[in-house]
């Protein structure tokens, strides 16, 4: 079965509409529009009052604020009021929202109902070991972009590790746990390739309990590792499960790559896992659409989780 997963409780975002391959969001303030390919339906709305559009040559005539901008180049036009990064929060943890290259903001708002379910778990577990002198709870976030999920992690109780190959998002990561005020907590924030990373730490006999990875489908690391996830998924997670501690509390598995499906991903987890007293879950991660109060998928999602 393949569950829909979507947070209710966003008060900074909402998905307002989509349609004709965009989709046109609320970021605290400001409203945006950026491409969304599989909104091959028509918009519900009259997009209005916008502050600004990501531009491509797809969708160079959505908005009189392309004029402002060179047609065909794939780049944010934005109004003067929009700033280079504000604050955004969501149950009490802040992070920054800034117009990124890559059409993206900084966050993935949609991952609502990961940080939900990892603070959630993680707490809990936290309580019961403190009860029975357990030791502290060990989390994993691997190609971790600005942190979010590391950062409900770590205010859950969690010692956390948080590895991404890019410095700029791994700063991002930092200036993200400082906004929250969780700077004095135990989280470690590494920029290096993913692959290196875990191989090392098998190498050192380093545990997790708690993982959480979303790799890209292509990316490079930081002295030009090839990423590509078709050829290198079954290789991460081999090497995950080898990390992982004898009694596992999560692994979550999230895709944005187009051609990959929430039942590949659990079919590929469940090799890995297959040792492991737990289930594994298939969904994907949506968003609730205002226009017309509709489910909108945005990635797929594998869950392990311990019985």
């Amino acid at each position: 079965m393949i569950e829909t997963l979507y947070s209710k409780d966003w008060e900074d975002y909402e998905l307002l509409d989509t349609g004709d391959g965009m989709k046109l969001e609320k970021f605290g303030s400001y409203i945006l529009s950026r491409p969304y390919d599989e909104a091959v339906w028509k918009k519900s709305m009259d997009w209005k009052n916008i502050d600004g559009v990501f531009n491509t040559s797809k969708n160079s005539k959505t908005s009189s604020l392309e004029k402002a901008g060179s047609i065909g180049k794939a780049r944010w036009v934005l109004n003067d009021k929009v700033p280079k990064k504000w604050e955004l929060s969501y149950k009490g943890i802040k992070f920054l929202a800034s117009p990124t290259p890559f059409r993206h903001l900084g966050f993935f708002p949609e991952q609502a109902v990961h940080w939900d379910f990892i603070e959630s778990k993680i707490k809990k577990e936290v309580e019961h070991r403190k009860k029975n002198g357990g030791e502290s709870v060990k989390f994993l976030n691997l190609f971790g972009y600005t942190g979010v999920a590391s950062i409900f992690a770590l205010r859950a109780g969690a010692e956390v590790t948080h590895v991404d190959a890019s410095k700029q998002t791994i700063d991002w990561a930092k200036e993200n746990q400082k906004l929250s005020g969780l700077e004095d907590l135990p989280m470690k924030v590494i920029c290096e390739d993913v692959m290196k990373f875990i191989e090392r730490e098998e190498r050192r006999g380093n545990k997790y309990d708690c993982v959480i990875m979303d790799p890209p489908k292509f990316g490079r690391g930081p002295k030009g590792e090839i990423w590509k996830i078709e050829e290198q998924l079954p290789k991460l997670l081999n090497q995950v499960q080898k990390i992982l501690s004898e009694k596992p509390l999560f692994v979550i598995l999230n895709s944005y790559a187009t051609d990959s499906s929430s039942l590949a991903l659990k079919y590929s987890l469940e090799d890995v896992m297959i040792k492991y007293n737990g289930e594994i879950r298939a969904g994907e991660l949506c968003l609730k659409e205002k226009s017309k109060d509709r489910l909108i998928s945005l990635s797929n999602v594998a869950i392990w989780e311990a019985k």
